[in-house]
């Protein structure tokens, strides 16, 4: 396997002020509350059933990854979590978001890293990920990783490709929020496919 590339987007190397030097700085997000999440009253019909909506979306296939921050002080180690709404979103500047349920318990333990690192998942790798889609287990037991280079989240082992990034903006959603990340490191190895997920299932690129 060829060696991972990182390509650094701010340079290590150039002189920064005080105010660029503390915007690199880690910055604890706003986890939000978690209110009443209907969007309909309770005396309205939603127009599609959610058993329906999850049937028809799960058409469209996705890529696969893990989403991880380093643990918080006084934390048990870092967090990490299962993802396939992960998305790049801009080049200019280099953006990238995924989305997470409003409920989850990993996403408040990010929000206060204020960093992530977004993980794409092998063709091989559908073990690694159904590890991170458990709750209440240690994510990470038996899992190697580094710390990626720019914010100390993990970064696992063999993955194709990284993303190191620092939270760069949070919107609701719906139930879910919409989290925008801005690209501070990243590296792939250049080979290897995919991990794909359709229909509730994984899957992989045929040739």
């Amino acid at each position: 396997m060829a060696a991972t590339v990182v390509r650094y987007l701010r340079s290590a190397g150039s002189p920064t002020s005080a105010a660029t030097a503390a915007a690199r700085e880690p910055s604890r997000i706003d986890a939000l509350p978690r209110p009443d999440l209907r969007a309909v009253g309770e005396d309205e019909r939603a127009p599609v059933s959610p058993a329906e909506f999850r049937a028809v979306l799960g058409n469209f296939a996705s890529g696969v990854t893990v989403i991880t921050a380093p643990g918080a002080e006084g934390e048990d180690g870092p967090a990490g979590f299962a993802c396939q709404s992960f998305a790049s979103l801009s080049l200019d500047p280099p953006l990238v978001t995924f989305m997470v349920a409003r409920t989850s318990t990993t996403w408040p333990r990010i929000a206060r890293a204020g960093v992530f690192c977004v993980n794409i998942l092998g063709a091989e790798q559908g073990g690694l990920c159904r590890s991170f889609a458990v709750s209440g287990a240690d994510k990470f037991a038996g899992v190697a990783h580094t710390p990626a280079p720019a914010t100390g989240s993990p970064q696992l082992e063999a993955v194709p490709a990284w993303i190191d990034c620092r939270i760069h903006a949070v919107h609701t959603g719906g139930d879910h929020l919409i989290v925008v990340g801005r690209v501070e490191a990243m590296g792939a190895a250049g080979e290897g496919a995919p991990l794909l997920f359709h229909k509730g299932r994984f899957g992989r690129l045929a040739d």
